[in-house]
């Protein structure tokens, strides 16, 4: 939400692949002169210069603060490649949309994205997105600034902004769904002086306040940043509150030909553990009592604290070649209490409930790379060259976990809360669960300019991979697989004009299929493949996108009851699954008074192969979903500048199956929002004050759903209003 509030930053250089063919590879190694001289005799090569600096970059965090447009992205090639000669779908969410809508959390600042929607959040504490019908917390789908993030909460007071690359990136960044990525672009420091302070107040109750400081130290190119933000306000159902605090120090130097930054950020987090609503299984639809009444405890609570450590260097060796090393350190430590409802009597209301916990439970990656980028030519095309190594260590592990006997405490139609004793009991079984994950990768790619409109992109990624599951006092080892993979990517794009291509590609992407859950029979890696077409239009103001794709999924890991009377949950492979449908985006400004963001999305998906579940459709996916935001900018009224915008969203029924092979829908959704900002002068000060009025009707709509057996559904938010004022000095 506001967290938000008053963010200026001018990004680092990206991190970004390329591969090589024959002719590359002895470009290559002429340039770096590691071949003999009888290949300055064969070839003829041509310098093309790169800013070490990354000026294009800055330019376009500059431009991400005052225009819905977006004209790059590092996401989609690891490098600022403008969005039109991408031959795969990029979306990116710029400052001035989170500036104007204010949104509170990471689903909900991608909500107008074509074809996203929110997964299992894990009763609303953990990030997760699905992307084409594919991806839940925890699945290594969204990175920070390129690279692993394992934090719970990753649309932090630092975020810049947001791009989401669709379809297949394990060529890019190894273990992946074939859905896409998020990755969150971090505010960096700033080499002029720019300081802000915010507060906010939401109709909830409570709100936050934050400043964020930037600007150089000294006259050599180091400059700081440091931003700190708290927050407080109530949780909108019948309890519980959100407790949120971050310190964010940064520092940077630009010298003319090397760029060295390093960056860290602190969060505390207390959110309420809240799975929602839950479906009726005798009418097939949620229960039918006030959605701000919650099914579980007070103690229904999450506690953590995250930490993030980001240190980067680039170098210019010279006009064609540039080195980039990163190293990125991600944690996440939490402590859970729950009563987790089992089921209920549907004719009386009485509920059975499980006192659940989890104990000292702990996540955390370390990421590096290392690459070169090359500019440059060979005969009469240019090449965009790029080869590295990349390597990730990813381990979770769970500590004592909880488990209470089943009890019947609670009716649904009458609640009482308190009545239930927090649970204590550690059950040796469900304890240490681990999941031990590690990769080292080498990949190359080379996107060559084939001449003045065509461009053909192509590359390789070799990824070796050692996943060790296991749980249970003495330990049980559920799966110790290491292996390798091959995954090709390559795409061709033609230009029409330079504002307008034509594009198609092939993408694959895989993952190991481990379990902390007991497995039932193999569990093969997952392995997806993708085909894309599409267009799109990019100039001074506006970029848009129509992309038609299809993406077929291998050995789809699911869950299905298992035990006693199914209390437990087991893993399994479902098969083959699919996605395929049609998207289309624009942001931009429509003229010099108006601002669009706007998406469609049809998107079909289906169970091709399983026991269980063939012929269904994918949990929690929309056929239909689109988004359009209209912002208008009235300049100077009366002694200020006036801003406002509004807009909804639409979703149509998506389903949720219990593990069955019963499919229970939800109904359709339209939300609307709308902003009103003044800016004015207050002692030669810049004063902005803002109004934002979310779900202005008060839409009550569904937004994920988790478990089986009867399936909890998480619900939108009512009606908020948010007062925000930032004062700049």
């Amino acid at each position: 939400m506001t967290a938000q509030s008053g963010f200026r930053v001018s990004a680092l250089p990206a991190l970004r692949p390329a591969a090589l063919g024959v002719c590359s590879v002895t470009a290559l190694l002429c340039s770096l002169g590691m071949t003999s001289l009888a290949c300055a005799e064969e070839l003829q090569l041509d310098a093309v210069n790169i800013d070490a600096n990354s000026q294009a970059d800055i330019s376009e965090t500059e431009h991400s603060r005052t225009s819905y447009q977006a004209r790059k992205a590092s996401v989609a090639t690891r490098t600022e490649t403008p969005l039109v000669e991408v031959p795969q779908t990029v979306n990116v969410v710029t400052n001035r949309v989170i500036e104007d809508r204010q949104p509170n959390s990471l689903d909900e600042a991608i909500n107008a994205v074509s074809g996203v929607k929110q997964g299992n959040t894990l009763g609303g504490t953990q990030d997760a997105i699905q992307k084409r019908g594919f991806g839940t917390n925890r699945d290594n789908s969204i990175m920070r600034d390129g690279m692993q993030s394992v934090q719970a909460r990753n649309f932090t007071p630092t975020t810049e902004r947001i791009e989401v690359l669709k379809g297949p990136a394990s060529m890019l960044y190894g273990v992946q769904d074939p859905g896409g990525v998020i990755n969150v672009v971090t505010k960096k420091p700033q080499l002029v002086d720019a300081h802000s302070i915010s507060a906010f107040g939401t109709s909830f109750g409570g709100g936050g306040e934050q400043i964020d400081l930037t600007g150089p130290i000294g006259t050599n190119g180091l400059a700081y940043r440091v931003i700190a933000d708290k927050q407080n306000y109530d949780y909108w159902r019948n309890f519980g509150s959100i407790d949120q605090s971050v310190i964010a120090p940064s520092l940077a130097w630009y010298g003319d030909d090397t760029t060295v930054s390093a960056a860290y950020e602190h969060m505390e987090y207390s959110v309420p553990f809240d799975r929602g609503t839950q479906i009726n299984t005798k009418t097939g639809k949620v229960l039918d009592i006030p959605r701000t009444r919650r099914l579980d405890e007070p103690f229904n609570v999450t506690t953590g604290r995250s930490d993030s450590l980001d240190l980067r260097m680039d170098h210019r060796f010279n006009d064609t070649w540039t080195l980039r090393t990163g190293y990125a350190y991600s944690r996440n430590y939490y402590n859970d209490y729950q009563s987790r409802f089992i089921s209920a009597n549907y004719t009386t209301g009485a509920v059975t409930r499980r006192g659940d916990a989890t104990r000292d439970a702990v996540q955390y990656a370390h990421t590096a790379t290392v690459n070169m980028l090359g500019n440059l030519y060979w005969g009469d095309m240019r090449h965009e060259v790029l080869f590295g190594a990349d390597y990730m260590k990813n381990y979770r592990e769970l500590g004592d976990l909880y488990r209470s006997a089943n009890k019947v405490d609670f009716n649904y139609n009458n609640p009482v809360y308190g009545a239930t004793a927090q649970p204590s009991t550690v059950s040796a079984p469900n304890s240490d669960q681990t999941d031990h994950l590690r990769t080292h990768a080498f990949f190359v790619q080379d996107a060559i300019h084939l001449n003045d409109q065509w461009i053909f992109q192509a590359g390789l990624r070799y990824d070796a991979f050692d996943e060790m599951t296991g749980k249970g006092r003495p330990f049980v080892v559920g799966a110790d697989v290491k292996d390798s993979k091959v995954v090709p990517r390559v795409g061709l794009v033609y230009l029409i004009q330079p504002d307008w291509s034509v594009y198609g590609s092939y993408t694959e992407s895989f993952r190991p299929n481990t379990s902390i859950a007991s497995p039932i029979g193999d569990l093969p890696p997952e392995e997806g493949k993708s085909y894309e077409i599409g267009t799109k239009f990019q100039n001074d103001a506006i970029t848009a996108t129509v992309a038609l794709f299809n993406i077929n999924k291998k050995n789809v890991q699911t869950s299905e009851p298992c035990g006693v009377n199914g209390s437990e949950t087991c893993t399994r492979v479902s098969g083959e699954v699919r996605s395929r449908g049609l998207e289309a985006d624009i942001t931009g400004q429509l003229n010099e008074f108006w601002s669009v963001t706007g998406s469609y999305a049809y998107t079909d998906t289906k169970v091709l192969e399983d026991p269980i579940l063939k012929g269904e459709p994918l949990d929690g996916v929309s056929k239909h979903t689109g988004a359009v935001y209209l912002t208008r900018d009235f300049g100077h009224v009366g002694a200020g500048d006036l801003r406002a915008g509004a807009g909804a969203r639409f979703a149509s029924r998506w389903g949720v199956n219990d593990g069955t092979g019963k499919e229970y829908y939800l109904p359709s959704s339209k939300v609307a929002d709308a902003f009103v900002s003044y800016k004015m002068k207050l002692d030669e000060r810049d004063l902005t004050l803002q109004l934002n009025l979310k779900n202005m009707f008060d839409e009550k709509y569904y937004t994920s759903a988790s478990g089986l057996g009867s399936p909890a559904i998480s619900i939108g938010e009512p009606r908020q209003l948010v007062a925000r004022a930032k004062l700049e000095f």
